[in-house]
């Protein structure tokens, strides 16, 4: 019984490294807002568990924060931004790149979202 739990903690550490390898660090951001123009900035993805994670955008004079997470091909966020709660839902591609759609509550419609890993 030990064994299997020192293999469960292994495997768990092995789990949030490749969490953290693939997705934790800066990206560069570019979207469209809802209403089709279009914007840039950064994002910083900060792995805080072996699930979870917090990320921040800066796009221009605006800043985001929120939670996010990873579940198979898919990486989700909530946020917060000037009072309003928003969720991006990302397409997580070959390259590393996320490619999403995001909303705002109260709002209508839908912008994009690419974010690219900053190497």
């Amino acid at each position: 019984m030990r064994m299997i739990s020192l293999a469960a903690m292994a495997l768990a550490a092995m789990t949030v490294s490749a969490f953290a390898d693939d997705f934790g660090g800066d990206y560069t951001v570019d979207g469209t807002n809802l209403d089709g123009s279009t914007y840039s900035g950064d994002a910083t993805i900060t792995i805080t568990s072996e699930t979870t994670c917090a990320i921040k955008w800066i796009t221009g004079s605006t800043t985001a924060d929120g939670i996010c997470m990873r579940y198979g091909n898919a990486f989700a966020a909530g946020y917060e931004m000037n009072g309003a709660v928003g969720l991006v839902i990302y397409k997580i591609m070959d390259n590393g790149t996320l490619d999403g759609v995001w909303t705002i509550a109260g709002q209508p419609g839908s912008g994009t979202e690419v974010l690219t890993p900053a190497n």
